[in-house]
Formats: C-alpha cells, structure tokens, sequence
C-alpha cells in the first residue's frame, strides 16, 4: 500500500483576489464542496481563518464548526436572519436541506459574499438520504426528483465554483474582469422614490395606505427606516413599525439611526428610537400592536406577507395611515400570494392606496450570478401564464410535475404561488418527491389554466388507527385520517383511504367559470375509480373558499381549534364520500360534530369571524324544531319578562334551526346575536367592540331580535 495521498490545500492568496473582485463587481458565489464532508470540513478550516470577512453562520454541528467566527445556527432558525447580512454562509448539507432555509439565508449574503455548500456528488443527489426529509414523511422514498432537479440547475451554471476536497485538483476560480467604477452600495433612484411615496403617506391624507413591493436586497428595509426619521425630523410624533420578528427590522433600524446622525437620537426602551424631542419609532409585534393599539400617526409593517391576512386587515383599519411593505420573491415564495389576495382587501375597504416597487438591487449589483441562479433553483420567479384565452377548448389531464418541462413546471408552481397565500420552496419538493402524490392540470386553448395537486392517505391498520386515536402515535403524511381518529374520535377513519386536496390553483383569467370544479370532480371520480373512501381538504377557513368546496359537494367535518400561523384562520376539513364506506361514516362524524358544535364554539372559537360562525352553524343545522315551552320561553324573552342568561339554552337551539342561521346572518345585529349567544362574550366585552352601549342595551336589541324570528318564521 502506497504512501497516503495529500491533500489539497487552499490557495489563499487566489481566494482573497476572488473575494476582492467580487466585492469590486458585487457580485456573491455558491462554493459547491462536493465529496467527503470531513475532507470538506478541514479545507474549510485552512481557508476561511485565512479570508477576510464578519458576519458568518455555519448551519452543521456546533463542535465541527469550521471557523469559530462562523455562528452555528441550526437551518430551522434561518427566518430570524431576515433583513439582516452576512458575508458567509456555511450550509452543511450533510445534516439536511431545509429549501426554505437555505433560500432565506442565500438571500442574507451582500456583495462579496459565499455561499459555501457542503453537499455528496451532484451524481448521487437523487438518492441522497437527506436527514430533513424525515420531518416531512418521504424519508422512504427511492429517488428525489426535486434534489435531482436541483442537481442540473447547479450543474449548469458557470458561475459556481464546484471542488472536491479529496482530490488533488484545485477548484478553478473565476477569473473576473476589474470595473471602471467599483461597485459601491447606494441609493437607487427605486429606492429614493420609494423613501418619497412612504413620507407623503406618512404626511397626506388618511385612508390611503401604501404597499411596497420588492425582491430581496432592493433596499425596502433601509427605506421605511429613512423615511420613518425623516417623518419624525418634519414632526410627527410616534411611528410604529411592526413584523414578523424584532429580528426582521434590524436593518431598518441600522438605516434609522444613520439617518439620524450621532447625536441625533437616544436608545428607549427595547426596540425605540427616540429623537432629542420626544418623537419616537418604536417596534410592537403584531400581536401587542394590536392589543395596546397605540396612537401613532403611521404604522410601518414590514414583510407583511409574512404575516396572517386577518391581522393585516386589522392593521388596515385601526390605523390611518399605513405603508405594508413586502418581499415578493421571497423565501417563502409567498409575496405574489400576499400582493394578490390582500389587494382584494385593499380595494374593498381603502380603494385610493396605492402601490410602489423597488426593482434594481443595492446590496449586490445587477450582474450578480448567485440571485438568479437560487431562483431558477427553488422556482422564486416562477410566473402563471400571462395571457390564457378566454374561450377554446377545456381539457383536464393526469400531470407529474416530476416529469414535466422546466417552463411547464414554473408555470404550474406560479399558479400555486398567485393562489395560496404561503407557498414555499418546501412545497415544491412535497410536490416532485411525494410518491403518494397525484396532480391534474386543466388547459383553455392548450394554454396552462388550472393545476389539483392531491395525495393518498390513511389506509392504517386498526391497531395503528386505535393508538392514533388514544394520541400514542403520530403518523407524518396522513393529515385527515390523523384528525378523524385522533381529534374527532373516529379510529375507523384512519383505516379508510382518502384522497386529500393539498392545493388547487386557477388562473385569474379563468376564474368564477366552474373550472375548479371540474377539477375537483375529475379528483372525485378519480378517487372512486380507486376504490378510496372519500375526498378531502383542509385548509385555511375564509367564507369565500367554504362556500367553494360546498359547491363542490364536500361537507363540514372539523374545525381546527388554533388558527393557523400562515394565514391567521383556522383551518377548515371537509369531506366527499366516494364510498359505501364513506356514506356510512361520514354522516356520524358531522352528527357528532352538530351535538358538540354549540358547547365548544364558547371555547375554542369565541374570537371567529361571525360570518364563519354562521356558515359552519348552517352547515350543521339539525332542522330540529323548537317546543311548546321553548317557544312560550322565547316569547317571553321578546316580550321583557324573562331574563337573558336563562334563555341561553334555548337562543342557541334556535341558532341550529336550518333557516333561522341566514335569518339571523342579514340582522342589523347579527353579530351582537353571534357574539353573545353562539360564542359567549360578556357584555362588558360587547361594549367594548362596539356592538351594544351595554347589558341593558344589548338584552333590548336580543329581545327584539327574538321578537323579529318568532313574527317572521313560522318553522322557528
């Protein structure tokens, strides 16, 4: 056996030149270490000791970290770095390759900056055991169509720098051409226009809120803290900015107090700025925003997609003047959702806002490489069809995003990214890899119009279904048999098979002409040729999409007891039998569902929209009718002579009647009803929101209430 080959060493002073041309060009790279991890680890500590750089993480193992600047932070933290920049990124692929984090943190990089990815042979992605794979139940699959994806985008760019530490070759470094006038990090004319339209919103008329737009690294953070000053400096009092996280507005405060000037402010509490008379910007997240509701002449909300649409629209009207501001390609890929769906809020409650988009980039320059290339690699640009036709021919066909084109496949995740409000790069991956996965695509004049994804679930065997039902197991990739056996008290629905709706999407173009529909009944007798038991959906609950999924013919069969943390609604199953088996237990399930309904409300759901409490109140309407007694006790009530909190029982009987929910939905005071019988607020909790001037007012507008439903309904 021969002696033991050495290996390779850094040549340092060629690193250095590359990180100074590229910081020269601002430009950033993705340093592709492929091979051995331990080989790539100790290159690692012979090179960056040796470059010159700050702010750096490391995503592997701490007691492997490579240099002891680099910060380990594991990659499920990634959003906490949001608005923050780093010069290197670290990212141990060996340990997992959460999509969505490695696209937040590619996106922390300013110019001059690496991405460093310690990966197994692009040749042997496609069966990589990635360990993240265990958190989303396709651990077990044989082959990963996205990470081969992923492996032929890199393979195909020239502008990364791939190496092996093992061999004995050393990576061929990019030989960059130096520039006239080096890159300098700047104001944009974007970003001053947009410093501009946030100031005139901040100073003009109320009731016009401003929406900003922009890709990562075009400045919108460092904008809304500029502006925000100069408010401040011209005199307004208190600016509030909120966001996901105090992390996410580090770098508006950084522009904040540059603006400033040493001098120019003091440090308040955390999380405030204060200016030497008295003026303020402060940070609330969205939660104690809206609890303290403070009296700030502009609120600043920052990578409002992030946040749930309900709490935004409460933002919208608890405020007069308000910038949103946004990224719309995103590491969560949800911008376009947000611009989109938010904007039907917009025009319905403040039709004169306005819009501005921040394009050219600042923090690297326009020949940047590294951008683009995450793009094509997790789909952030993805667009649906600009133009479908309006007629031709409607044909809805079997599709496997695994198969299909690069153009084909950016199409059909743009339709997913316009529809839902979060749809992440994690979402992608489920979509190609998920072996128990089935999608259709429906085309107009052979031009992409509609995508179903769904997946096959449950199918567990009576001694699994048993202990999922007693809460002893979990089971990834079965969300509703987990829900009906665990939640709703139905083991036998684990044993049943189901086809579960994870997505549906139709171009804008096409909407409100019944082509979800047909979607969903192609999935529908998909599902009975099967042999399955019933299609469903969850999703996050909103009037609009349970009136759809009704008219396609699926019935309520659980609210979800939390809101959700994307979207800020509870999520909301449903289910279509396809089955004998199906008939048999569907119908138990929602009786079950009615006896309980009226009891939890008051428990779980106290702070749901009324409208949704009447629609999923008439979903499960029992069509009983009310007694002799019960009919003397409510004209007693109506007439003054019996007290509210005795005819408690016999109001929420009423509330379950099959019409009476519609009735009572088109009352002047249908919310006081909702919010005092069906959900059980106190009064001092009805004054409070404005619904009663107190107990004796709001018994007198119940009582007539009552008065109206016994002269209006005779089935009452």
């Amino acid at each position: 056996m021969g002696p033991a080959t050495a290996k390779p060493a850094p040549d340092i002073d060629a690193w250095r030149r590359l990180q100074q041309q590229l910081a020269a060009r601002g430009e950033r790279r993705l340093v592709f270490l492929e091979g051995d991890r331990a080989c790539a680890i100790d290159w690692l500590r012979q090179l960056l000791p040796a470059l010159s750089w700050q702010g750096g993480i490391w995503t592997g193992r701490p007691e492997v970290v490579p240099d002891d600047r680099l910060l380990p932070v594991p990659p499920r933290k990634a959003r906490q770095w949001l608005g923050r920049e780093l010069d290197v990124v670290v990212w141990d692929g060996w340990q997992g390759n959460s999509p969505d984090s490695l696209a937040a943190l590619a996106g922390t990089l300013k110019a001059g900056g690496l991405l460093i990815w310690l990966m197994p042979p692009l040749d042997q992605w496609s069966t990589f055991d990635d360990p993240d794979y265990i958190r989303t139940g396709l651990d077990g699959a044989d082959h990963h169509p996205f990470a081969a994806r992923l492996s032929a985008v890199i393979a195909a760019s020239p502008a990364v720098i791939r190496f092996n530490p093992a061999e004995d070759a050393a990576p061929a470094l990019p030989q960059l051409d130096g520039l006239r006038q080096p890159f300098e990090v700047g104001q944009t004319r974007d970003q001053q226009q947009a410093i501009g339209a946030i100031i005139h919103t901040g100073q003009g008329r109320r009731r016009r809120p401003l929406v900003l737009t922009a890709d990562r690294g075009r400045g919108k953070s460092a904008a809304l803290g500029i502006a925000a000053v100069r408010l401040l400096q011209q005199g307004r009092r208190h600016v509030v900015v909120t966001a996901p996280g105090i992390e996410t507005v580090a770098t508006l405060f950084h522009h904040a107090r540059l603006t400033a000037g040493e001098g120019g402010y003091e440090e308040g509490l955390a999380g405030e700025l204060v200016l030497p008379d008295g003026a303020r910007l402060s940070y609330l997240s969205p939660d104690q925003l809206l609890a303290q509701a403070p009296e700030a002449e502009l609120i600043l909300v920052d990578e409002a997609a992030a946040l749930p649409a309900e709490r935004l629209a409460r933002i919208l009207t608890g405020w007069p003047r308000v910038v949103f501001a946004s990224t719309v390609h995103g590491y969560e890929g949800s911008g376009r959702g947000f611009a989109i769906r938010f904007r039907q809020v917009l025009d319905t409650r403040t039709p004169q806002w306005r819009g501005a988009t921040l394009k050219a980039p600042i923090r690297w320059s326009a020949t940047d490489p590294l951008e683009p290339l995450i793009s094509r690699m997790f789909l952030l640009h993805a667009d649906a069809p600009d133009q479908v036709p309006g007629d031709g021919e409607t044909r809805i066909e079997p599709w496997v995003p695994a198969r299909a084109s690069e153009q084909e496949l950016a199409e059909a995740f743009g339709l997913l990214v316009n529809a839902h409000y979060r749809t992440t790069p994690a979402d992608l991956r489920q979509w190609l890899d998920d072996p128990q996965a089935v999608s259709w695509r429906l085309t107009v004049g052979g031009r992409l119009a509609g995508v179903l994804w769904a997946r096959q679930e449950g199918g567990l065997s009576p001694e699994l279904a048993d202990r999922v039902m007693r809460g002893q197991r979990r089971v990834r990739g079965h969300l509703l048999a987990q829900s009906l056996a665990n939640h709703s008290g139905f083991p036998e629905a684990a044993c049943c098979q189901w086809l579960r709706v994870v997505r549906i999407a139709v171009s804008e173009q096409c909407r409100l002409r019944g082509l979800g529909t047909q979607l969903v009944e192609t999935a529908c007798a998909h599902a009975k040729s099967q042999g399955y038991d019933g299609l469903g959906t969850s999703f996050g609950g909103s009037a609009d999409l349970i009136r759809f999924w009704q008219s396609a013919g699926l019935a309520l069969i659980r609210p979800g007891m939390t809101r959700e943390a994307s979207t800020g609604e509870y999520p909301i199953q449903m289910l279509r039998s396809t089955s004998a088996r199906g008939d048999d237990l569907l119908p138990r399930i929602r009786r079950r569902l009615a006896e309980h309904w009226l009891t939890l409300v008051p428990l779980y759901w106290r702070d749901m929209e009324p409208e949704l409490v009447y629609l999923l109140t008439a979903e499960l309407a029992t069509g009983q009718t009310l007694n002799d007694e019960d009919r003397r006790d409510l004209e007693s009530f109506a007439g003054g002579y019996r007290g509210f909190e005795l005819m408690v029982p016999v109001l929420r009987k009423v509330s379950l009647g099959r019409s009476l929910s519609r009735i009572l939905a088109s009352s002047d005071d249908a919310d006081l009803w909702c919010r005092r019988v069906i959900q059980g607020w106190s009064w001092p909790e009805l004054q409070h929101a404005g619904l009663c001037r107190g107990q004796k007012d709001g018994e007198h507008r119940l009582r007539q209430l009552t008065g109206e439903l016994l002269q209006h309904s005779r089935n009452l």
